[in-house]
């Protein structure tokens, strides 16, 4: 198409299209859950809430934002094909609830494979991380901000501390191969979003779940639980939850909102690690305060679930494609380097 066609058509189009097309500067953030402010609540809306504020400071209105918390733009499982597509701009969402339509995905929920948020947050800038970017990028998707959260277990009975303590109950996991793992000791699983949860315990269809630390205090999962596994002594289920913006989105900013959004989603990683182990040792006091018996996830018990892990669970995401087995190699890489 010629330049003298191109500025023709600009000059016929109404003026609020030609703003659209010129600037996409109203730009929408999903997530599923709880809203709040930016002084408190939700952690991760929090941080979707401080993103927004930070970069329309930088790019001086250039960028602006809208916040929809709590599944109000639409459903958990609906984000990824939306980001992909561009029909949503960004989303904070955990990578692996997209694991049925990109296997790959599954890697930030593998069970037992990260132990530690040091091991996590040093994916970013390891072999692992640059694979994994590269894959999602060529999925259409752009991680802003790298954020990972440790979790525990919430039970209607007694405390899930061993593989063996999950025989014949029905289990929430979080993906595919955290569902294996949990097959493979006895349990049998209920897949669901986190926000899904409280509903399914109090209805006597789920006997127990595995989720962030955050989400268990914000999804009040405490007033349908008699016991809780923390994350105080360590975690075999490591959630990777990123802030992400649709690639196509993405490359219509200007190089220098591109970069507004990048440093700002860089800085606030820092925010993310330090409230997500805050919420690690502040999910015991909320469990305690209803009289729900509290345990901590330790050495020997985690050692029991990675060994498990890694006879199918493992092995079997590695088996899924030439990526997935990439994405496995490099990522044990990073347990021998911890």
């Amino acid at each position: 198409m010629s330049r003298r066609a191109v500025l023709g058509a600009i000059a016929t189009t109404p003026l609020w299209m030609q703003s659209a097309w010129a600037q996409p500067n109203n730009l929408k953030i999903s997530h599923q859950f709880p809203g709040g402010s930016i002084a408190q609540g939700d952690f991760r809306d929090r941080l979707c809430r401080m993103f927004a504020a930070d970069v329309e400071r930088r790019t001086r209105g250039g960028l602006k934002f809208s916040i929809y918390p709590g599944s109000s733009l639409m459903g958990p499982n609906a984000q990824f094909p939306a980001l992909r597509s561009g029909a949503l701009d960004m989303a904070l969402v955990p990578l692996s609830y997209a694991g049925s339509e990109l296997p790959e995905a599954n890697i930030g929920l593998m069970p037992g494979l990260v132990t530690s948020y040091g091991q996590g947050f040093a994916w970013k800038n390891a072999p692992v991380g640059r694979e994994l970017t590269r894959i999602l990028n060529e999925q259409g998707l752009v991680v802003v901000s790298w954020i990972w959260q440790a979790g525990g277990v919430a039970s209607r009975g007694k405390p899930i501390l061993h593989p063996e303590d999950v025989a014949g109950l029905k289990v929430r996991g979080g993906s595919h191969e955290m569902d294996r793992l949990l097959l493979d000791a006895g349990a049998s699983v209920v897949n669901m979003p986190s926000n899904d949860i409280q509903a399914a315990l109090r209805a006597g269809t789920l006997d127990a779940a595995l989720t962030s630390s955050t989400s268990l205090i914000s999804f009040r999962l405490q007033e349908a639980a008699r016991s809780l596994t923390t994350a105080r002594g360590g975690a075999y289920w490591f959630m990777f939850e990123p802030l992400m913006m649709s690639r196509s989105v993405f490359e219509r900013l200007s190089r220098q909102q591109q970069a507004a959004v990048m440093a700002v989603g860089a800085d606030l990683e820092a925010f993310a690690l330090k409230a997500a182990r805050a919420d690690d040792a502040a999910v015991a006091s909320v469990f305690q305060a209803t009289g729900a018996q509290v345990v901590d996830m330790n050495a020997q018990a985690l050692r029991k679930w990675q060994s498990i892990a890694r006879a199918n669970a493992w092995r079997e995401f590695g088996e899924r494609n030439a990526n997935c087995a990439r994405l496995l190699e490099l990522a044990e890489q990073s347990i021998a380097l911890t």
